[in-house]
């Protein structure tokens, strides 16, 4: 679970902060070739957080999209905000049937598990996967980019490729993508994340903070450069989040 008091951050910032918006490209890379067709008829989020993104799945591409998040306030805010259709549940026992939706959203969601909670949530998202149908996970990357905002957020754990290749494995999956994401501005995010936040010892805190506006348009770009990057089916090497594109076999 997200640390309650974020929520209200992330209502303010993840329309217009950089990266809500690059990372919202990034996405839309990958999600653009699987939704072209009309074979894509229902979609589920788990951890649909305010339900922004899921709001913005459905109208990109016409289709019906549920939500579940574990937060009554994240709930609220997804059904009567953006008018999708919310339950309030936990990602380790969700309440559909199996094979229930054509494609599952897992966005930001699974480095809030403790290790072995995140093999349950992962298999309870891949069970409502129909045959032929996918799972997009994006999650945290490598530990070494843990960082205040991490603790703050109460995120618990951090993820590899391997890591991540072993849940879809033990889900029934078959991996179709899976390449790093916000690259370009590692070096940056080190240097904060290892140097500077230690010297000042800086307190754990939200980082959906505003930036000046040269800085956001800079920023967005360079994630912005990565969607495109991906849209053409690169693997970036390195990065501070992980997407994964699975299909469950006919």
């Amino acid at each position: 679970m997200i640390n309650p008091e974020e929520i209200g951050n992330i209502v303010r910032a993840e329309e217009s902060l950089w990266w809500f918006r690059g990372m919202r490209r990034i996405a839309f890379a990958l999600l653009d070739p699987l939704l072209g067709s009309n074979q894509v008829e229902r979609i589920f989020e788990g951890g649909a957080g305010t339900g922004y993104f899921a709001a913005l799945v459905a109208a990109r591409y016409g289709v019906r999209v549920v939500a579940a998040d574990l937060d009554a306030q994240a709930v609220r805010i997804s059904h009567r905000r953006h008018g999708i259709p919310s339950v309030q549940a936990n990602l380790l026992a969700l309440p559909f049937p199996d094979a229930s939706f054509d494609l599952v959203l897992l966005m930001d969601v699974l480095a809030h598990f403790a290790r072995g909670e995140d093999l349950v949530a992962f298999g309870e998202c891949a069970r409502l996967v129909r045959p032929g149908g996918r799972l997009l996970v994006r999650t945290s990357a490598l530990e070494i980019f843990r960082s205040r905002h991490s603790e703050f957020v109460w995120e618990r754990q951090r993820f590899t490729p391997g890591r991540l290749r072993n849940l879809a494995a033990a889900g029934g999956l078959e991996i179709e993508r899976l390449t790093f994401a916000n690259c370009l501005l590692s070096p940056l995010a080190l240097f904060k994340f290892r140097i500077w936040e230690p010297l000042v010892r800086a307190r754990p805190a939200s980082g959906l903070k505003p930036l000046p506006a040269p800085v956001d348009r800079l920023f967005y770009a360079a994630l912005h450069l990565e969607s495109l990057l991906v849209r053409v089916g690169l693997r970036l090497p390195f990065g501070q989040s992980l997407y994964l594109v699975a299909r469950k076999p006919h």
